[in-house]
């Protein structure tokens, strides 16, 4: 490594810091308003999905930072950045050691001499990457090796370190201005590949992975000592196009470090400090004047940190040609990579980004994601079809709660071809648990009204169109395509709530688009745009975006037939009680069924308490669409809970506080993360159950 090659770097990165000026002081201006994550809103909401998605940080600890009050999403996405800023898991200390056993110090060999040059980490099992300046070329590779290991013990002795040669003949590609290089590390004497020892980073193309005013954790050999880590007292100032400015401790010799976020994701390649420079460009020393070679970077006046981005690197090293072999190699990156063949984007949940153990082998990556759309969409063509007599709603029997008072259930989609007395009781359950919970009276699933729509609306969309309208255009990776309304007027309905939703969440342009490359493939237009809109919301829980595009399809269809409604609203009115007082639970598209109900009661009946769980009556596409003028509070309503869980992607505009004017209480929960639009889920959280136990019982709400 050349001393002008270092000196070249941190000029370079002294232009792009002075050219980020205006960035910067605005950065800091919001800084010192008191805001603590000065980013976009989309930036803001990719990071909190991906924090959800990988349960980086504890789901009671976000419902306790967003339920105190109603807010805004980007309100809500800085408290629950601010919660994992704050607060790590247990895992945040075993998770860094584990990433810092894939970094390395990487020497050369010189006249008989070990010269320490930098650091470098493995991010496969066999491929390690380091800066440019440290490897610029594949003979200079030869000349070098990797000593992993090189480190103190846990008794702060030093440990022997093992030492691997580089095989740039089997791979090794470099690029000046992004400074980076990548090379193939020799197996072991025992012919193990190092990654299976030492552990190794999955690499991401994923957004979300940092934002502004984020810590940001450095390990490497600073001046060729022994592993050293920079941890957290260090923030992100400016995200450029393809490099990060970030505040941390670093020296000459941390050139090829892995540069982490909290969650050991990492997010960028550590290649030069930035110098302060004068008018001229040139960079100064401490004491104000101007640096020469002769006075020793540690005279440097150093005012920031550059790492060039994971999802740049990974972008070039794609654009480049390789022989299979070296594809071979580079698959072995990880899904999240891009590098891995088709299919690379769905990862399944034991391979996403992150440190990999040392006891990790290199396999090849299969899905069951095509293979599950596909089942989920002959399951639900069979279900339509097998629908012959169709089911009705079960009453309560006489003299429950006392004869004057009724608890109606008004469940959701796809329940078509169920049993609703089975149904009645997997509510009546999960009410029970709740109602154990809060201390109170559990209720017997025969006292309890169960209206049941499911075979009717499913009968009804099947008779005017194609169940379930399947897209040609699949998802990425080979999963499922979307369920798309056959009729033009449901299709744009459609269209208009995945979109809101969507936007609701701040996806970024690139799940906005679509429709021109859809059209490339003579698909669809819509299709290919709602596609993407789907799968940013299905990356909010685990959830998967057929399931939801199902939701949103026959909400669609509900609103916009008029035909369908009436037939809908007539069926759930065969079975509600005709007077008395109503406590109504209903959940999903039953929340919108619910809303429309209350229109068509009947005069005699009073309703003392509403509870929505998992619902879309945030969206400005679904209640200006309901039977009711206004999104106030019903006038037949004397008091209105709305549940929802932060990773339920159906129940996309709550909080509806500010929504609906005088509308609900609402309520976060946290429900399982396979399970988060379940209604078993949401009924046995203690305050629903008591929201509606109380007024069964006769007592005053206490939520």
């Amino acid at each position: 490594m050349s001393r002008e090659e270092r000196a070249h770097q941190a000029v370079a990165a002294a232009a792009r810091y002075d050219g980020s000026s205006r960035e910067r002081q605005e950065v800091e201006r919001r800084q010192e308003a008191g805001v603590g994550f000065p980013d976009s809103p989309e930036a803001l909401a990719a990071r909190t999905a991906r924090l959800l998605e990988r349960q980086a940080v504890p789901a009671a600890m976000v419902v306790e930072a967003v339920r105190s009050e109603p807010l805004a999403a980007p309100d809500a996405f800085e408290r629950i950045l601010g919660v994992s800023k704050e607060l790590q898991a247990w895992s945040f200390l075993p998770r860094g050691a584990r990433a810092a056993r894939s970094v390395a110090r990487i020497s050369a060999r010189e006249n008989g001499r070990e010269l320490p040059v930098g650091t470098g980490f493995l991010v496969s099992p066999r491929l390690m990457m380091t800066n440019h300046h440290v490897l610029p070329d594949a003979e200079a590779a030869r000349g070098c090796f990797a000593e992993f290991d090189a480190q103190v013990t846990v008794d702060n002795t030093p440990q022997v370190p093992v030492r691997l040669d580089f095989d740039p003949d089997g791979l090794f590609v470099a690029d000046r201005r992004l400074d980076y290089a990548l090379v193939l590390v020799a197996s072991g004497p025992d012919g193990t590949p190092p990654g299976e020892t030492f552990g190794w980073n999955r690499l991401s193309l994923q957004l979300g992975k940092l934002v502004i005013g984020e810590p940001v954790n450095v390990i490497g050999h600073p001046m060729g000592r022994l592993k050293e880590i920079a941890v957290r007292d260090n923030a992100l100032q400016v995200r450029l196009d393809d490099f990060l400015h970030y505040r941390t401790d670093t020296e000459p010799g941390n050139s090829g470090s892995p540069v982490f976020n909290d969650q050991w994701e990492v997010v960028a390649l550590h290649h030069s400090g930035v110098p302060r420079t004068d008018g001229e460009g040139r960079p100064v020393r401490r004491d104000g004047q101007v640096w020469r070679p002769g006075d020793g970077e540690d005279a440097v006046e150093w005012v920031s940190n550059e790492g060039a981005r994971t999802s740049v690197l990974l972008k070039h090293l794609a654009s480049l040609p390789f022989t299979p072999a070296q594809r071979e190699l580079l698959a072995g990156m990880g899904p999240e990579s891009g590098l891995a063949g088709d299919g690379a984007a769905a990862a399944p949940a034991a391979e996403l980004a992150g440190p990999v153990p040392g006891t990790a082998t290199a396999t090849a990556t299969t899905t069951a994601g095509a293979a599950a759309g596909q089942v989920a969409a002959s399951a639900a063509r069979a279900s339509v079809e097998a629908v012959g007599p169709r089911a009705r709603g079960v009453r309560a029997r006489d003299g429950a709660f006392g004869g004057g008072k009724h608890l109606v259930f008004l469940h959701g989609r796809s329940q078509q071809g169920k049993d609703p007395e089975a149904l009645r009781r997997e509510w009546a359950a999960g009410l029970n648990q709740g109602l154990v919970r809060a201390g109170l009276p559990t209720v017997a699933p025969a006292d309890v009204c169960f209206p049941f729509y499911g075979d009717r609306l499913a009968h009804a969309l099947g008779a005017r169109e194609s169940l379930p309208p399947a897209s040609p255009f699949p998802a990425a990776g080979g999963g499922p395509a979307a369920a798309v309304p056959g009729a033009p007027g449901s299709r744009a309905v459609y269209e208009e709530i995945v979109g809101e939703a969507a936007a609701k969440w701040y996806a970024p342009p690139g799940a906005q688009e679509g429709v021109e490359a859809a059209e490339g493939l003579g698909v669809d237009p819509l299709v290919g745009a709602v596609w993407r809109r789907l799968g940013w919301l299905a990356a909010r829980s685990d959830v998967d975006a057929w399931a939801i595009s199902l939701v949103f399809r026959d909400v669609a269809a509900y609103l916009d037939d008029r035909d369908i409604r009436e037939e809908v609203l007539a069926c759930v009115l065969e079975t509600v009680p005709q007077e008395g007082e109503l406590v109504l639970v209903a959940h999903s598209l039953g929340t919108v069924v619910g809303m429309d109900l209350l229109t068509r009661l009947s005069p005699g009946v009073r309703v003392v308490h509403l509870t929505t769980a998992g619902s879309p009556l945030g969206m400005d596409s679904v209640y200006r669409r309901l039977l009711a003028d206004g999104t106030g509070r019903p006038g037949k309503v004397a008091d209105w809970l709305n549940a929802w869980c932060p990773t339920d992607p159906v129940a996309i505009g709550c909080p509806l506080a500010d929504t609906w004017r005088d509308g609900p209480t609402d309520l976060a929960v946290v429900n399982a993360r396979d399970r988060a639009h379940d209604i078993d889920q949401y009924l046995a959280h203690t305050e629903v159950a008591r929201s509606i136990g109380d007024r069964l019982a006769g007592d005053r709400l206490t939520v």
